[in-house]
């Protein structure tokens, strides 16, 4: 335990850390490639088109026009309904009969299914042709996986990025520096909304626990030692156990959508809120547009995998009910 424990202390928030402050990893294959990026338009090609996200990526850059240069011209839908609810309602020009085609022909790739066990395969052949990939939550199903695409991400010089468009905000962020200045915490309650139920088809707590999770970690770190679920007929909680003594409450709601978190201090209960305003458009769309342009990856990947370590531990603990170490694997 105590040489998981030292390597927590070294890749958790450490890395995180650092790879959300000014000189964070860039990755391409040259510098030359970036910069033809960074002046040139971009192409997006989208695979999956089920989820909603899709025609908001669609709308974000085709109809709103947030980042003038970019389109997504092609998309790939699990169903030809799903597809062409896609094209009409996000303006996407272009569906393919098979992701492939898009190879060659666009710039930067988007993977959003709703089930995480397809997003590394559909990835996968476009990572082999260096194209930059952003993978909609959660990054994959299962860590050891995850460790292997990015293990070739990153020998390659493939900038990949995976996040919560909750943890990758700037009420997030703001909430993470209010954290550092406190120094009495005890508790943490997190209420975050869980729909799609824990034994839902989409990957059960994978679906919408990232939501709850990754800003927790990013809030409060990532040495997590382990975690147990509860169940009360349809309503579930977590117990969340920090090396340090630290002790975090997720609350899992079903109906009401929204996050909110709440710490215990020496004078009672805060509620924290962020005091800065969002962007328009939000940072998760922005930082993603700058990994495709720069190659500077907004998380690093030690991270990612350290949020999928928690989702598997809390996905097993709901089998069994018991506490669940997180197992965590180094890239």
């Amino acid at each position: 335990m105590a040489s998981r424990r030292k390597f927590i202390a070294v890749t958790g928030t450490g890395l995180l850390g650092a790879a959300t402050m000014p000189g964070r990893t860039v990755f391409g294959r040259e510098a030359s490639s970036r910069e033809k990026r960074s002046k040139k338009n971009l192409v997006i090609g989208i695979i999956g088109a089920e989820n909603s996200h899709t025609i908001g990526y669609g709308k974000l850059f085709n109809i709103e026009k947030k980042f003038p240069g970019i389109e997504v011209k092609y998309v790939w839908g699990e169903t030809e309904a799903f597809a062409l609810k896609a094209q009409k309602e996000g303006h996407i020009p272009v569906i393919v009969k098979d992701p492939r085609e898009m190879l060659g022909k666009i710039d930067a790739l988007i993977v959003d299914h709703r089930h995480p066990k397809y997003h590394l395969p559909a990835a996968t052949p476009f990572l082999e042709e260096n194209i930059p990939i952003f993978i909609d939550k959660p990054f994959c199903y299962r860590v050891e996986e995850g460790k292997e695409f990015l293990d070739k991400a990153r020998a390659k010089g493939v900038p990949v990025s995976s996040y919560s468009s909750i943890a990758q905000s700037n009420a997030t962020f703001d909430i993470r520096d209010q954290v550092k200045e406190m120094k009495d915490i005890e508790q943490v309650v997190r209420y975050g909304v869980n729909h799609a139920g824990m034994h839902n088809r989409y990957g059960g707590i994978f679906f919408y626990g990232v939501h709850t999770v990754q800003p927790l970690m990013f809030m409060f770190g990532e040495d997590i030692r382990e975690v147990r679920m509860t169940q009360n007929g349809e309503n579930w909680t977590a117990s969340i156990a920090y090396d340090n003594g630290l002790l975090a409450t997720l609350v899992f709601t079903r109906e009401h959508y929204g996050w909110s978190t709440y710490v215990t201090v020496k004078d009672g209960v805060k509620k924290l809120v962020s005091r800065v305003p969002e962007p328009d458009p939000p940072r998760n769309y922005a930082d993603m547009v700058k990994m495709f342009r720069t190659g500077e990856l907004p998380r690093s990947y030690q991270s990612i995998l350290n949020g999928v370590s928690v989702l598997e531990a809390l996905e097993k603990s709901v089998e069994s009910g018991k506490w669940e170490e997180v197992k965590y694997v180094k890239i």
